[in-house]
């Protein structure tokens, strides 16, 4: 399969580069040339013919820093850097960057690309058959080798803005208009998804063992989906069936495993690419195994994937009441405990409110009580979007894992007002002390002069001390490994709120910056710290 995006990049720039490069000769720059010799039509008993030959590439390479400066520069080579053969393409030409970075090596292969369309040439121009045949020696080496499996699968629920975004080697998103050689299959929409429009998920490896490929190839496609509806919401999914083929063989169908129904549309713009390509990798690396938060997320998954609204009002619940209700519903703590990390302390009853009332639904609807669609399907998605939260906040490394004991002490916090009223009291018990103060009572000030020297030497040794532990280790634990930046957040088209959100957001953050100093932590893009000192808070109160 070849990229239109790749093919049209590469020529923008060549174009670009060939217009620059004339100029330099009209300014007066010449091309070095070397004198070499070759036989007459005669053979070696011939006489030798002498010809002078354009150092093309000499001229290209001293001028390498203003062509970077091309508008089309950084594109090409950001494309590049995901291109599968750009190793095979620069082993083919001679390049020796064994060492050199992704980076490094997408430029070389641009450096390359232009020698190869100016090769022995003085004008510069930039002949469209020679162009063309440049790029598809490039492109070729894609598909040089005969142990390349191609899995191609339909994503619904997803609008990228680019033509094709690259998430990693060999992982594209792309339009199926932007694509060539996909099979004919995953140009139609599938009717299992119920989507008027669709995106093409293509991933590429070297696998000596076909049978072996598609099986990861189908779980890296689950990972993908899962880093998805995390990023933005859960209402991506992936189509049923997908297509492999080995090398340049037919395409044969394979069964991805579904995905469920999309809801909506999940918009992800130029500048949150990097946002997402960040995320993926990050769930790819931490996503949970084996404990309460795997649990969770996998519940999460099968509400996602539920058609019925009130089959994921279930397994949300579930989910939740796993993280944060080890009790069992007996305990009644979960709306609580809730509302305390997904809202602020202002609108944590509201909140509550909201969870008692999808508890309550939940007991209706398993009692065989009628309850009206648009209501169940309201409450599951602000339980999804809530628990979407905890659950990338917690693999993304914003909050720790055990959910519960920051539950409670935010909830065991007193307010500000419950501070001040302590103050009040602590300042009218010390009257009497300030009366014997300015009285001249020489026992009352030996007395205090005794205390304050204790107070002081108390204060440098332990609570200092610790106050440095404590944000030596929110300093360690927010810096250590974080998550992605928090940026304007996806956009969400035919949602029924019409809102827009951000992904990790749901208050999972903001209810723990509420409880800290906002002063302290404006250095701080991920809240790591703000959480830390409103857990030393709670305790100190206490």
């Amino acid at each position: 399969m070849r990229s239109r995006q790749l093919q049209t990049v590469l020529t923008d720039y060549v174009e670009a580069a060939a217009g620059h490069l004339r100029a330099e000769v009209q300014a007066g720059a010449e091309v070095p040339f070397e004198v070499g010799s070759r036989v007459g039509r005669a053979g070696t008993r011939g006489t030798p013919l002498y010809c002078y030959r354009a150092l093309t590439g000499e001229f290209i390479d001293e001028r390498e820093a203003a062509l970077k400066r091309l508008p089309c520069h950084a594109e090409a080579a950001k494309l590049l850097e995901g291109f599968d053969g750009l190793e095979r393409y620069l082993a083919n030409a001679g390049a020796d960057v064994a060492h050199a970075t992704r980076r490094a090596r997408a430029r070389a292969a641009m450096r390359l690309l232009l020698e190869d369309v100016f090769q022995e040439q003085t004008d510069f121009q930039a002949r469209p058959d020679r162009v063309r045949a440049a790029i598809e020696r490039l492109e070729h080496s894609a598909f040089a080798s005969p142990s390349q499996l191609t899995l191609v699968a339909t994503l619904h629920g997803l609008a990228i803005c680019s033509p094709e975004l690259q998430l990693a080697k060999g992982l594209v998103i792309a339009h199926p208009e932007a694509i060539e050689g996909v099979p004919q299959g995953a140009l139609a929409a599938s009717a299992e998804a119920g989507a008027d429009s669709h995106l093409l998920v293509v991933h590429t490896t070297e696998q000596d063992d076909p049978r072996e490929g598609v099986p990861r190839g189908r779980q890296l496609l689950r990972d993908l989906l899962r880093a998805l509806r995390l990023f933005g919401d859960g209402r991506v999914a992936l189509g049923a069936l997908g297509w492999f083929r080995v090398a340049a063989g037919t395409w044969a169908p394979v069964a991805i495993g579904g995905g469920g129904r999309r809801h909506g549309t999940l918009v992800v713009t130029i500048e949150q690419e990097d946002e997402l390509r960040a995320f993926r990798n990050l769930v790819a690396r931490r996503a949970p195994k084996g404990d309460e938060v795997a649990w969770a997320l996998r519940r999460f998954e099968l509400g996602c994937e539920r058609d019925a609204a009130h089959e994921a009002l279930t397994d949300h619940v579930v989910a939740l009441r796993a993280l944060l209700e080890p009790e069992g519903p007996a305990s009644g703590l979960l709306a609580g405990r809730v509302a305390a990390l997904c809202a602020a302390p202002e609108g944590r009853a509201q909140l509550s409110e909201r969870v008692a009332e999808a508890l309550a639904v939940e007991r209706s609807l398993i009692a065989g009580t009628s309850v009206k669609p648009a209501t169940v399907r309201a409450l599951v998605d602000e339980l999804s979007a809530h628990l979407r939260a905890l659950l990338s906040d917690v693999i993304c490394g914003h909050l720790d894992p055990d959910l519960v004991t920051l539950a409670d002490e935010l909830l065991l916090a007193p307010a500000d007002g419950e501070d001040l009223a302590e103050a009040d009291c602590a300042g009218g018990d010390a009257k009497p002390e300030l009366e014997g103060k300015a009285q001249g009572d020489p026992q009352a000030e030996a007395d205090d002069e005794a205390e304050a020297d204790v107070d002081d030497e108390a204060e440098v040794d332990g609570e200092d001390e610790a106050e440095v532990d404590v944000d030596d280790e929110a300093e360690v634990d927010g810096v250590a490994e974080v998550g992605p930046p928090r940026s304007a957040g996806p956009v969400y088209a035919g949602s029924s709120t019409g809102a827009e959100a951000e992904p990790g957001d749901g208050a999972t953050s903001r209810a723990a910056a509420d409880e800290a100093d906002e002063g302290d932590e404006a250095d701080d893009p991920v809240g790591a710290r703000s959480v830390k000192r409103s857990r030393r808070r709670a305790v100190k109160r206490r």
